[in-house]
């Protein structure tokens, strides 16, 4: 039978009874309850105190009770603020096992939660779009879709060499960013365009895949967007296969949109200006993304996925 504890109802009665001379047996037996429950409220009246001190000495003894709040000691808790203001998140943390860490990820989400340590270095929560939301952008006419994709590559979730790709835009949406992520390996790359138009986006796509190797990467997915509406010419030139989500289903190019969410954090926010930085500080951010490791990359990070599926040599004209 489980035991709960005795309410302020219950003391009210008991401490009637007591006042009345009651036996503890006959007060037992009405409110329910053992001898030695009911004793020991009445040893306590016996000293002058009331129901009410008793439930208050209650509540203040149960304070007590519990498990202690898990404390790190001073390395831990440095290395855990360090890895995560690199980006780290609690469950890679504790998952990566580089540095001993006393205590589980999810204990260390929860350590977060009670300001333990600088909770606005976490990844976001919560919706961005309200439920009922729909989207109304982005129905081009012609275009190759999902299923298109499920029947030209039927291995599509195991095969490596598969990009999402979208823009990310800057301040009062004058400039844009190139993301593309590779399917496997997670890993992100970013492009920076001369302008936001579909044909500065269709240069620097082009531009980029004549310093890959040729047939590296199979397919593209794209959203919708109008900056993408030369996707035949992309895709005839490179020899590469273009896709697009349905509007308004990002879940169809979750990963790139999770990693465009990321990259937000880590020095693209949408209050710069990308016309007044380089190709250079657009893979900065992208390449501290890609050297942060991932719990579902088994906590490997995902240039060390990239790297497995290649020659070394090759990867500088990636990044």
């Amino acid at each position: 039978m489980t035991y709960t504890h005795i309410t302020t109802d219950e003391l009210v009665i008991i401490e009637s009874y007591f006042h009345q001379g009651t036996s503890i047996t006959q007060i037992s037996k009405q409110v329910g309850r053992a001898r030695q429950t009911v004793h020991n409220v009445e040893t306590f009246l016996r000293d002058g105190h009331t129901a009410l001190d008793y439930y208050k000495r209650y509540k203040q003894n149960k304070k007590r009770c519990g498990r202690k709040q898990t404390v790190l000691p001073a390395d831990q808790h440095l290395y855990v603020e360090e890895k995560v203001a690199q980006g780290w998140t609690p469950d890679v943390i504790a998952g990566r096992r580089e540095h001993n860490i006393g205590c589980s990820g999810r204990t260390l989400y929860l350590m977060f939660k009670r300001n333990a340590f600088d909770i606005s270095t976490l990844p976001m929560k919560g919706k961005r779009k309200p439920n009922g939301h729909k989207e109304r952008r982005g129905r081009q006419s012609f275009r190759r879709t999902m299923s298109d994709r499920e029947t030209d590559y039927p291995a599509f979730e195991e095969e490596f060499g598969h990009l999402e790709g979208d823009t990310i835009v800057g301040v009062h949406h004058k400039s844009a960013v190139v993301t593309l992520v590779e399917r496997l390996s997670k890993a992100i790359i970013t492009l920076k365009p001369e302008g936001r138009t579909a044909g500065d986006i269709e240069t620097v796509i082009n531009d980029w895949f004549h310093q890959v190797p040729r047939n590296l990467f199979k397919s593209i997915t794209f959203d919708c967007g109008k900056e993408f509406s030369n996707w035949q010419t992309m895709s005839n030139h490179n020899d590469v296969s273009i896709y697009f989500a349905d509007p308004g289903t990002p879940s169809q190019r979750g990963l790139n949109e999770h990693s465009n969410g990321m990259l937000r954090k880590d020095g693209l926010p949408k209050q710069l200006d990308f016309n007044e930085v380089d190709q250079r500080f657009v893979a900065s951010a992208a390449a501290r993304r890609n050297h942060i490791p991932r719990k579902s990359l088994d906590y490997q990070t995902p240039l060390e996925v990239f790297m497995s599926y290649m020659d070394v040599g090759k990867l500088s004209s990636l990044f």
